[in-house]
């Protein structure tokens, strides 16, 4: 069975380290010292080198690095009509830099009044096929817009998070988010996109038993309840998408300065995820023990792919080949239809915040290279079948 359009042996989550040249550039924004149109054209000059650069480092999968956002799922969100960010999350979980994520609010009726990523599709779509008319290239690429989870709207905040003026139940606020993301996967398609990624924090921390608790206190219902509920809101979302369309999703445990927030193996959602969730494939964090074993992806049906995370972004040292090679095939033990239901990536991405992760630029592609080398040799050369 062939994978789905636009996924490879050798994957990734979509983030890498932020330029210098845009960090400085978005704080003189943020200081008025620059303007928006200035921040965008720093932008648009490095990510036409990191699409060069994931391209000669032996990447078939192409994103914008995430340069344009500070947050992987902020930037995106408060395009959204009805949406706004204020202060931070309440949670015992918290990194040792003293950060909390930034809460967002339902202030109104959500929207979507505007296409939100088409226009950098657009842009890394152009250069994706500049680099590949330059280089003679034969292999296939895939342009890869990354959007944040339709659960990321409303999760961590709540019902203390909506107004309920424009929300006195959480049905019709459901009903609008999937009308939102439906609009938004329309005007990609349209633009041409055929593979759209959900990042989506929840459903792991679904996973971690403190942060379950919270979560069941803050909405008044069980964890089970919860996980069918994000499920049935991201099926919604994604219910309209053309056949052609390959929807993944990536389960995150938090990535701020090499720093996670929440563990806890799959086993308290996997069934609902992998036999209730609508999309094609999943992208999994399984970098250390915090993950779990491999025993939930028995719940795998054969239909679906597994990019598996046991490659870590979080630390500077490569990881052993042999080790890696080794803990794919324990994967596949659990998969219906083994390595072929597998694809390689790091847990997550290098910078899921304009922070990024501690390693250097150098050290990144280092770590992408050895992916590439060791997803050919259990998979062979065409990291496409």
């Amino acid at each position: 069975m062939p994978l789905p359009a636009g996924v490879y042996r050798a994957d990734h989550v979509g983030s890498f380290l932020r330029p210098k040249a845009i960090l400085e550039t978005r704080e003189k924004v943020e200081s008025q010292a620059a303007t928006a149109e200035d921040l965008r054209k720093v932008e648009d000059e490095h990510i036409a080198t990191v699409v060069r650069e994931q391209i000669e480092n032996g990447l078939q999968s192409v994103t914008d690095g995430e340069y344009r956002r500070a947050w992987f799922h902020i930037d995106f969100l408060q395009h959204l009509a009805g949406v706004e960010k204020r202060g931070h999350v309440a949670s015992t979980n918290v990194t040792s830099h003293g950060m909390t994520p930034p809460r967002l609010v339902v202030v109104g009726k959500l929207g979507h009044p505007n296409a939100i990523q088409v226009d950098d599709f657009n842009y890394v779509n152009q250069q994706m096929e500049a680099v590949k008319a330059s280089s003679g290239a034969s292999k296939t690429v895939t342009a890869k817009v990354c959007i944040p989870s339709p659960t990321m709207v409303y999760f961590r905040g709540g019902r203390d998070a909506i107004d309920a003026h424009a929300y006195p139940t959480l049905e019709p606020l459901f009903d609008d988010i999937a009308k939102a993301y439906q609009a938004e996967l329309d005007d990609l398609y349209a633009a041409g996109c055929r593979f759209v990624q959900l990042d989506d924090t929840n459903l792991a921390y679904l996973c971690d038993e403190g942060m379950s608790k919270e979560a069941a206190q803050r909405h008044g219902k069980t964890p089970a309840e919860l996980t069918q509920q994000c499920v049935d809101i991201i099926n919604a979302s994604i219910s309209k998408r053309p056949k052609d369309m390959t929807i993944g999703i990536h389960l995150c445990r938090g990535n701020f300065r090499s720093q996670w927030f929440a563990q806890g193996g799959y086993e308290p959602v996997a069934e609902t995820l992998f036999k209730g969730l609508n999309v094609d494939v999943y992208f999994l964090e399984f970098d250390d023990a915090r993950s779990g074993d491999f025993s939930p992806l028995r719940h795998l049906p054969e239909d679906k792919i597994v990019v598996l995370g046991v490659m870590s972004s979080k630390k500077a040292e490569l990881d052993d080949k042999t080790e890696i090679i080794k803990r794919l095939k324990e994967a596949a033990e659990y998969c219906p239809r083994g390595l072929d239901q597998l694809c390689l990536s790091h847990q997550c991405g290098f910078s899921s915040t304009k922070e990024g992760n501690d390693l250097t630029v150098e050290e990144q592609w280092a770590k992408v290279r050895l992916e590439v080398e060791i997803a050919k040799e259990v998979w062979g050369d065409d990291l496409s079948q």
